[in-house]
């Protein structure tokens, strides 16, 4: 049991100990199949005896060592605060254990920071100096938890490392002349993959499925109607029944709009500047100039969002209240236009990437038969070309709408939080995503509209969102298919 610092610093060493432990055994597990397969075939001067290469051997060995384990030691770790927590609470006093299932977790958790952050010994003094029964048995508790989560750190590494060991052993006895270790590895990469697809399906339910009931009593409070069609959006329920201004009001109208006004003015910038990048890299850019030109515009896709942001505040938003002011228009300081545009600028690598990819990937039997029947490089480009890739410029696109849809840093440094209806892009105006994040932000009640009311927002703009990408992913399928 640790006596210096405390549990977590010891469970956390410990984790990461097992862990490069386990990669290092799967590492020697490697060589050593390697090595048991040039003994079985004789030397390496008979290798050429097996049915496949030491190389495949060694895989398999360090995949028979290193998926059983980890596998096992992600149950555990999911699995063990749950069975420790079960355990402790039959050692509590029956009057403990009667308590109820908020209060019961609420002396948990107080049980559990005071294990996390006291050491042995000074458990054992509170145990021993400490007049409080109450306390007494709080300090009892703790560590008691100790005791099982020490118990359950050894457990875990030696059933970890057991498995491992145990799992090359019963390999490496079965190796052979005619053993089909490259069919085998094959086989589980496969399962890892099917694994994987699963895990991805299962998650996106989740995902769903979580934002859908919350979606549900939210609805109960507010009728759907109201929220799809209302054009009042203001979320601050009362809290005391004399309250004025706050019986809350959850129209999404306009968010819906200001997440529309937004994404059509960067779409307005995005998709022409997109397009005629992608139309002149692909055709007219010497490969010197593409191969500088094309990693240099990427570049704009890697920068995070917060310093668009910043961008825009502090840079465009300032220029076009300027610019409006000297022609007598009114801006707001925080306007769509400005988060537009610098969102726009922001989106111009996926389109112009993926148009670039569907424009190369049309056939040069169609360039060259338009060429020689004696069209100009730009008719070509206008009436083959662009046509012909069509389907994949629609998908980047739409690709790029759901990118746009989804943004929140630039929209709430330069476009304000004002839920405003309006189609004035002079205008400060919000998205859903903005709502979605502000509703949420710091500790919130569960059990109210205004918190709910971000999950009904969060279901919309998933399904929208999904909507999109599946049109995009259909579209891209249709273009493929017609030319691969």
């Amino acid at each position: 049991m640790p006596t210096d610092g405390t549990l977590l610093g010891f469970k956390n060493m410990n984790s990461s100990l097992l862990f490069f432990t386990l990669i290092s055994l799967t590492l020697f597990s490697y060589w050593f199949g390697v090595q048991r397969s040039l003994k079985v075939a004789g030397g390496p001067e008979h290798k050429k005896d097996l049915t496949c290469l030491p190389e495949q051997f060694g895989l398999l060995t360090a995949m028979v060592c290193g998926l059983p384990a980890l596998i096992t030691l992600l149950i555990f770790n999911s699995a063990e605060q749950i069975v420790i927590e079960q355990l402790l609470t039959t050692t509590l006093p029956t009057s403990i254990q009667a308590f109820s299932s908020i209060d019961l977790g609420l002396y948990l958790n107080n049980i559990r920071s005071m294990a996390l952050s006291e050491t042995t010994q000074s458990l054992l003094v509170g145990i021993t100096n400490n007049s409080n029964l109450a306390l007494q048995e709080q300090y009892k508790a703790a560590l008691t938890l100790q005791e099982l989560n020490q118990q359950a750190i050894w457990l875990k590494t030696g059933l970890v490392l057991v498995i491992a060991c145990v799992s090359v052993i019963v390999l490496v006895r079965k190796f052979s002349l005619t053993f089909q270790a490259r069919q085998k590895s094959e086989t589980i990469v496969r399962l890892l993959l099917v694994a994987s697809s699963v895990i991805a399906i299962l998650t996106t339910f989740g995902i769903v499925i979580s934002v859908l009931f919350e979606s549900i009593h939210f609805f109960k409070s507010v009728p759907i109607a109201d929220f799809m069609f209302g054009t009042q959006w203001s979320p601050q329920t009362a809290m005391r029944t004399d309250q004025v201004g706050g019986s809350g009001s959850f129209g999404a109208i306009p968010l819906f709009a200001g997440t529309m006004l937004i994404t059509f003015i960067a779409m307005l910038l995005a998709v022409p500047v997109g397009l005629m990048i992608a139309i002149y890299l692909s055709q007219y850019a010497s490969a010197k100039l593409r191969a500088f030109a094309k990693p240099m515009l990427e570049v704009l896709a890697g920068i995070p969002t917060v310093v668009y942001g910043f961008f825009a505040a502090l840079t465009v938003a300032p220029v076009i209240r300027n610019v409006g002011e000297s022609f007598g228009l009114s801006v707001a300081s925080e306007s769509a236009l400005a988060a537009g545009l610098v969102m726009g600028t922001m989106i111009i690598p996926f389109v112009s990437s993926l148009s670039e990819d569907a424009i190369s990937a049309v056939p040069n039997a169609l360039k060259e038969a338009s060429l020689g029947m004696g069209a100009t490089k730009s008719e070509t480009v206008i009436k083959v070309l662009i046509p012909a890739a069509l389907p994949g410029i629609v998908g980047a696109i739409l690709l790029a709408i759901s990118r746009a849809i989804g943004e929140t840093m630039i929209v709430v440094m330069a476009a304000g939080m004002a839920a405003n209806l309006t189609a004035n892009p002079l205008d400060s105006v919000t998205t859903v995503t903005v709502q979605i994040v502000t509703l949420l932000t710091g500790d919130q009640e569960f059990d109210s509209p205004k918190t709910l009311a971000a999950f009904a927002l969060g279901l919309m703009l998933f399904i929208t969102t999904l909507g999109l990408n599946i049109l995009a992913l259909k579209v891209v399928r249709k273009y493929r298919e017609q030319y691969d």
